[in-house]
């Protein structure tokens, strides 16, 4: 084997489904595990704000929910830099100029749309007023966005990084700094939200600057890995920084586009149902946040396995590999369904085990709560496996750069069985917050079982890729 060789991301050639499992899994547990370390650095800022007081957590949350949704929003529509940059590598080895432009280009689109989230953050208060939010609060929460929005663009530049380096073999390194993200924004909180380490005293605004900071930590962490990595330093990704690529600028957002509006309908539908159990009591509102985050919590690892798919499957696309890219999908759904199942039985078997991370389930005062979480969970236990299977199943139609039908298959499903059903079921019949649960699970349902069929038939009726064309001028 050549030294070329030796700088493979992962290898192309599985001989069968078993390497492909291993190719797939090598690749999905770093990145599922990001997913959950991430989780991490955002309890880390519950757990210093909540000691603050309720307006001020009450603030935090408001201003992260608007923060959180636009950046994972925008971090879909560059993130899917991950399936160029497979579809390269998969029809060119050692595409070097290739995925070097697909990465700069994407980093100019993480500035340009980054700056479109700092405007929205920045009239963070506005908005809070119009959905109805307290004045008190929603003026708190427009000054800690003020603060938060600098985050926007070394929190989306950082995504791309994750992706680049996850698609060249690399995803360890996004398990690392996600790790050294949680360190830092601590030590951050530490010092700015009660004043520790010689740092001043600034409350909710210091947790702004810790998350603030903890973002530059990242993205920096990202630049050094690459410039420090033999396999990753020979893509050169930050030369030629100025020079523009438009038609792989427009291919970026054509494609990345969908997977924006994909995150949208979804977080949508779930804050949608958030507003709805709201109206119907106080202690179902608080069971349902709590099963939520246990549903959140699972659902890191297939959405890690999918990310895993786009990659994969990206590689065999590239390749025109028909069979590679049908068993890469398969391989991944399976995998996925196969964790969302333990998770199931789980909810279903132990659920005052899950519940206990969170709150003490032997304290009367939370016995309504509770009560209501765990009937909660049973219908979540049964969406488990359609939640895990559609996620992947979308991430590796991502692979093969199908996004637009996607993007209406997640529309349909969420909004119309799924939203329709939930407002039916929990106001017009005596089900209420479980009507609720069983409109997302059949939105989940739907979503699952249109993109397999949408995943089957693409699969086996997929083009082989374009060939790359030649270069005009250096990268």
């Amino acid at each position: 084997m050549t030294h070329e060789h030796h700088l493979e991301p992962l290898p192309l050639e599985s001989a069968g489904w078993r390497s492909e499992i291993s190719a797939t899994f090598a690749l999905a547990w770093p990145l599922a595990l990001a997913n959950l370390l991430q989780m991490l650095v955002y309890a880390i800022d519950v757990v210093f704000v909540a000691r603050l007081g309720e307006i001020e957590l009450a603030a935090s949350s408001l201003g992260v929910s608007i923060f959180g949704l636009t950046m994972w929003a925008l971090g879909g529509l560059t993130g899917i830099v991950a399936a160029l940059i497979a579809e390269e590598l998969g029809c060119r080895r050692h595409a070097v100029r290739e995925v070097r432009r697909s990465v700069r280009m994407a980093l100019w689109l993480s500035v340009g749309t980054g700056l479109a989230g700092m405007a929205i953050c920045w009239f963070g208060q506005p908005l809070l007023l119009a959905s109805g939010q307290e004045p008190e609060i929603a003026q708190r929460s427009g000054a800690f966005l003020q603060i938060l929005m600098w985050a926007m663009i070394p929190n989306v530049a950082a995504n791309v990084l994750r992706n680049f380096v996850s698609a060249l073999g690399r995803p360890i390194f996004a398990t690392a700094i996600t790790g050294v993200a949680i360190v830092a924004n601590f030590i951050g909180n530490y010092a700015f939200v009660f004043g520790n380490l010689g740092a001043p005293a600034l409350g909710l605004e210091g947790s702004a600057i810790a998350s603030v900071t903890t973002s530059l930590v990242m993205l920096a962490c990202y630049v050094i890995a690459i410039l420090r990595d033999r396999r990753l330093r020979r893509y050169r990704i930050f030369g030629n920084w100025w020079r523009p690529e438009w038609s792989r600028l427009t291919e970026l957002i054509r494609v990345g586009s969908p997977v924006m509006v994909i995150i949208l309908a979804e977080a949508g539908l779930f804050s949608g149902a958030a507003l709805l159990m709201g109206r119907i009591g106080p202690a179902e509102l608080a069971g349902h946040t709590i099963a939520l985050n246990i549903a959140a919590l699972a659902f890191q690892v297939p959405f890690g396995i999918g990310q895993a798919a786009t990659i994969r499957v990206g590689y065999f696309y590239g390749a025109g590999d028909r069979e590679g890219m049908g068993r890469a999908g398969w391989a991944s759904i399976i995998m996925g369904g196969a964790f969302m199942t333990l998770t199931a039985m789980l909810m279903l078997f132990a659920p005052f085990l899950l519940l206990g991370i969170y709150v003490d389930t032997s304290l009367a005062a939370n016995a309504a709560m509770i009560g209501f979480a765990v009937r909660y969970m049973k219908v979540a236990a049964a969406f488990q496996l359609f939640d895990g299977v559609q996620t992947v199943a979308a991430g590796a139609l991502r692979g093969l750069q199908d996004t637009r039908v996607p993007m209406l298959i997640a529309i349909f499903s969420y909004w119309v069985p799924g939203f329709g059903i939930a407002i039916m079921l929990a106001f017009y019949t005596r089900l209420q917050g479980t009507g609720i649960w069983i409109g997302l699970a059949t939105g989940l349902v739907f979503a699952a079982l249109l993109l397999t069929v949408r995943w089957t038939r693409r699969g086996r009726f997929q083009r082989p890729a374009k060939p790359v064309a030649p270069a005009p001028h250096p990268a």
